[in-house]
Formats: structure tokens, C-alpha cells, sequence
């Protein structure tokens, strides 16, 4: 395992593609519909700022990675109130992300991945992850 050690300090950039790929996808995507995004949302204010705030905490996320915590953190902080409001409006009551007669557009299973992995920037922000010492036996050393 201690190979894997080297590449513990940029794992969070798999972190930062998986969500990043998936707003960019979505808020990009209610730019290109703003007027269906603002039927299905109620109204045209708050369709653009679903997609600013979709789009613009996944390009956050993406260029906080090359080294600002603050971007990072903020990118977070746009993505979460997004998805927690997915939730609560529109997957609540359904774990499945399948489609079902109650739920036409899927439960919360990914919505609620998607809201961990934002507040995980949140919290984490850059901050690299200590990595542990290896306890395999070559390591042990002897008192005696």
C-alpha cells in the first residue's frame, strides 16, 4: 500500500471531477434551456440563479484545486444549497435514484452524494490529508 501513499496528496481531484463534471453538465445545461429551466423551477429568477450557482461552484471547485482554499470552500457553499434544495422540492421521500410513479425524476441517492461531496469542500477546503505511517511489520522496530 505504500505505493498508493504518493498519490494521496491529489486524490481530491477525483473528488473535484466527480462533482465538478456533474454541475458543469447541469448548469450548462439550464443556460442552454433557461425558459424550460424557469417552468419546471417556478420562474425565470430563479433558473438563472440555479445555473450560476451550479456552474459557477463547479468552476469553483475545479480552480480552488490549483491551490486557493477560498475558492474551494465558496464553490461548496454554491453547490450545497442547490442540491439540498433538490431534495427537499423535488427527491424527498425516495431513496432510489430510479424513477417511480411518485418520483418521475428519482429519489435522493445522488442528490444526497452530491450534497456530501459539496460540504465536504466545504469543510475540508485544500487542506491535504495526513498520510499515516505504514504499520506492515518491515516498519516495527525492535527495543531489543
Amino acid at each position: 500500500m505504500r505505493q498508493l501513499h504518493a498519490f494521496v496528496p491529489h486524490a481530491h481531484w477525483l473528488l473535484r471531477a466527480a462533482l465538478v463534471s456533474v454541475f458543469f453538465f447541469h448548469g450548462i445545461g439550464k443556460f442552454m434551456d433557461l425558459a424550460g429551466t424557469a417552468e419546471m423551477m417556478g420562474g425565470m429568477p430563479m433558473a438563472i440563479l440555479a445555473a450560476v450557482m451550479e456552474t459557477g461552484g463547479g468552476a469553483l471547485i475545479l480552480f480552488g484545486g490549483f491551490g486557493n482554499d477560498l475558492l474551494t470552500r465558496i464553490g461548496g457553499l454554491l453547490i450545497a444549497p442547490v442540491m439540498a434544495g433538490a431534495i427537499a422540492m423535488v427527491h424527498w421521500g425516495q431513496w432510489s435514484f430510479a424513477p417511480s410513479e411518485t418520483h418521475p425524476m428519482g429519489g435522493m441517492e445522488f442528490q444526497v452524494t452530491l450534497l456530501l461531496l459539496a460540504l465536504y469542500f466545504v469543510v475540508v477546503g485544500n487542506e491535504a490529508p495526513e498520510v499515516a505511517e505504514d504499520p506492515s511489520p518491515a516498519h516495527e522496530t525492535s527495543n531489543g
